[in-house]
């Protein structure tokens, strides 16, 4: 089964496929039928002259212009597809050179490998958002030490007899690592912390040598990512507020691709975005070209994590640095 990470990306895909297979079984038709009549002199056109074998092909003898099969991709669903970015992602849609007429032969689609799994994304592309945004609920394991303070910078939360990420302090131990918001701790130095309290998890680390802290965590099981495609007037279709969802543009690439209300912000294009201002938000996602990878989570579920967290300390300790991937 196929994954897309966009529905705009399924649904050029499929369409792409659909015209390179009527294409090729144009194609075949036709090499079937100058098999069995080899000698047939081709017919001259109103200008004199002789369609070539690939012509025909595609635009039978006779038939006259024929409509092109799907909408012109640069103003598919809205979206503002630059020629570069159909040059780059799907070769096989552009129109040939100077109007001269070839034969289109059916690719398989542009394909990007995120965390081991073929997506294909023939409009979104090797997108860097998407990777390093992407939610895969995997399990990893971790080696920290301790700074200077002989903290590892972390603060977690428990819920539901599991222990979760909910701070990341910049610079911190725990950043360098790798550690994000909403990973879900399961073992710390072979200890399983299930059911385990916040002051014992805490315990357990301030006990901890200040070298190789063993972490084994899941990533992120509360939280979803989702790609969103702009369209020609700018928008990804969507409103926020204090980092929540709360409006759905209908007919957007937002309501296409599944984003609820009702949901905060967690990350643009895998940088955290937890405690900043929505004006900040506002211009990571303004300075996003065309295609923009959100991670969320239920609002009610980050209530919990972040109780007892004033925003102004977040503010101040929060590590908002781009990941590597």
């Amino acid at each position: 089964m196929s994954l897309y990470p966009s529905l705009e990306d399924m649904l050029v895909d499929k369409m792409v496929q659909s015209q390179n297979t009527a294409i090729a079984t144009a194609a075949a038709q036709q090499q079937q039928y100058q098999a069995y009549a080899p000698s047939a002199p081709a017919t001259k056109d109103g200008n004199g002259l002789y369609p070539t074998f690939k012509e025909s092909a595609i635009h039978p003898v006779g038939a006259g212009a024929v409509a092109p099969m799907y909408p012109d991709l640069f103003e598919y669903m809205g979206l503002e597809l630059s020629k570069e970015m159909i040059q780059a992602n799907l070769p096989q849609y552009m129109p040939p050179a100077n109007n001269v007429s070839t034969a289109i032969v059916p690719q398989q689609s542009a394909v990007s490998v995120v965390n081991n799994a073929n997506m294909v994304a023939p409009v979104t592309g090797h997108f860097t958002g998407l990777q390093r945004g992407q939610v895969t609920n995997g399990i990893r394991e971790l080696v920290m030490c301790k700074g200077a303070d002989k903290k590892v910078g972390l603060r977690v939360q428990a819920i539901n007899k599991g222990i979760f990420v909910c701070v990341v302090v910049k610079n911190s131990p725990a950043a360098l690592a790798g550690l994000r918001f909403g990973d879900q701790i399961l073992q710390i130095n072979g200890t399983l912390v299930a059911g385990f309290s916040v002051d014992d998890v805490h315990k357990l680390l301030k006990k901890s040598d200040n070298n190789n802290i063993s972490v084994v965590v899941r990533d992120r099981p509360f939280e979803r990512a989702i790609t969103l495609h702009k369209d020609s007037s700018g928008s990804f279709g969507f409103q926020f507020n204090n980092g929540t969802i709360t409006a759905i543009v209908k007919d957007s690439s937002a309501a296409r691709n599944g984003l609820l209300v009702d949901q905060q912000l967690l990350e643009v294009n895998g940088q955290n975005v937890i405690a900043m201002k929505d004006k900040e938000i506002g211009q990571l996602i303004n300075a996003t070209e065309q295609i923009i990878t959100l991670t969320i989570v239920p609002k009610m579920i980050y209530d919990v994590m972040m109780k007892k967290l004033s925003s102004s300390w977040l503010r101040g300790k929060m590590d908002h640095s781009v990941p590597d991937f």
